[in-house]
């Protein structure tokens, strides 16, 4: 059927139904408005304010073999082609409104039916599939000790304790040793257990977090390291006072052999244990989910609470060892015999690196690997002060111990020193020694160098 056919088809039939609704003499008002279904199941609309052409729809004729000369239409859509699910219809700019094109959906977002004009978004809890048609929902994790990361980590902090716990086995069998004493027997015992603390502290950032181990982190973190790091101070001040007072006077030998740099650890650890408690008390940490990080993942986090409470024990922490490095550089050109000083410098530029490196990268992190970089800075920093500090000490005690003995250090030039310092290479027995009693820092005080 041609065309021409076709629209006469349709006025017969409108025609006719006009007829049927009025006289012939009032047929034209109702054929404006007339709208009706022709028997071929076609839609007749003849309101004249309509646009009859935006209404039909594009159809495509096909040329059969010759000989049935017949034409079938196939109609597909008003002006585009359906949208899947998973894309959303965005129309065309200057065209009719059944004329679009098909967008995908923008990430975690979803369309579950055809020809959708809106992506719908998928709650906190789940995310979108691949195709974008349906909502997943997210598995929880966090920094297990199953996965390798979880292993490794927990590996490195137990083989560090161990390690740890043999050094200072180590010491306590060789106590008596000049090495030993001279270097503060005590605080060196105080270092080595507070470090194999800051090492298992580190474990608390492994597991699945809740609210004990959320605060225990933090506050057991901040306690630890402020123990070692003002350990480092005291050996330090204690070897500026050994070695710098040449001429030493009733009041600085009492403070010596008092012990006092050895105050410095109860009251350090008494100003961390304040900043701890206000920041406990004010703001805690909790426990919080992160489902942005990974695609598909809901992340258990401890959120810090108070991000300036962090900071400010963080700060502390810094400032205690800017002030041992410090220290530490002064007396790095003492005799070194038994000197320490720049074993003490190194460890603190290598304790202060780690840290100011982990502010830029935690703060560029998220999820699991922000929580790694915490644990990595904890044993990076704690290796760095058990390796520079008592390794060397190890490797003169295990392999060269004729160079940890009284006599090694008469053999040195005795003019490199100052004659309050000659007296550690006195015996019990000589008769310069007024008494036979070590002074805190490892130094035994004689009556000849007293008077002088």
């Amino acid at each position: 059927m041609s065309d021409g056919s076709h629209n006469v088809y349709n006025a017969v039939y409108a025609v006719a139904h006009a007829l049927h609704e009025a006289l012939l003499q009032h047929l034209h008002p109702f054929l404006k408005s007339i709208q009706f279904i022709n028997p071929a199941g076609d839609q007749v609309n003849l309101d004249e304010n309509e646009k009859l052409d935006v209404k039909f729809d594009i159809l495509n004729f096909w040329n059969f073999p010759e000989g049935l000369r017949f034409k079938a239409k196939t109609p597909r859509s008003v002006c585009s082609e359906s949208c899947h699910p998973g894309f959303r219809k965005t129309p065309r700019e200057g065209k009719a409104a059944c004329c679009f094109d098909c967008a995908p959906c923008p990430e975690n977002e979803i369309t579950n039916h055809t020809d959708m004009g809106q992506c719908l978004k998928c709650p906190e809890h789940q995310y979108a599939n691949t195709q974008q048609n349906h909502c997943l929902s997210k598995s929880v994790t966090f920094l297990a000790y199953e996965e390798p990361l979880g292993k490794a980590l927990a590996g490195t902090a137990l083989s560090l304790t161990v390690l740890t716990a043999a050094v200072l086995g180590l010491f306590v069998r060789h106590r008596n040793t000049p090495m030993i004493k001279a270097n503060n027997r005590s605080l060196s015992y105080i270092l080595l257990v507070s470090l194999a603390f800051c090492f298992l502290c580190s474990l608390l950032f492994i597991g699945r977090p809740n609210t004990a181990t959320c605060v225990l982190q933090e506050a057991t973190f901040g306690l630890v390291f402020t123990v070692a790091v003002s350990s480092v101070l005291a050996k330090t001040v204690t070897v500026i006072l050994a070695f710098k007072v040449t001429t030493p006077g009733r009041r600085l030998r009492k403070l010596l052999e008092s012990g006092a740099p050895n105050y410095i650890i109860p009251i350090c650890s008494l100003i961390q244990l304040t900043l701890c408690g206000i920041w406990m008390g004010t703001s805690p940490p909790f426990i919080d989910t992160d489902a942005h990080s990974e695609h598909g993942h809901v992340i258990i986090v401890c959120n810090k609470g108070s991000l300036t409470a962090f900071y400010c024990v963080l700060g502390y922490l810094g400032s205690l060892a800017l002030g041992s490095f410090t220290v530490a550089f002064l007396a790095r050109n003492l005799p070194d015999t038994f000197n320490e000083a720049k074993f003490l410098t190194f460890s603190m530029v290598v304790f202060c690196s780690v840290w100011v490196t982990f502010l830029p990268v935690y703060h560029s992190t998220r999820g699991k690997a922000m929580v790694a970089m915490e644990v990595f800075s904890i044993l990076a920093s704690g290796a760095g002060l058990l390796g520079c500090i008592f390794v060397p000490k190890c490797y003169v005690i295990v392999l060269k111990p004729n160079e940890n003995s009284l006599n090694r250090f008469r053999d040195k030039t005795y003019s490199d020193y100052p004659s309050e310092i000659r007296c550690l290479g006195c015996d019990p027995g000589d008769a310069q020694m007024t008494q036979d009693e070590e002074s805190p820092g490892g130094i035994r005080w004689c009556s000849s160098s007293m008077e002088n």
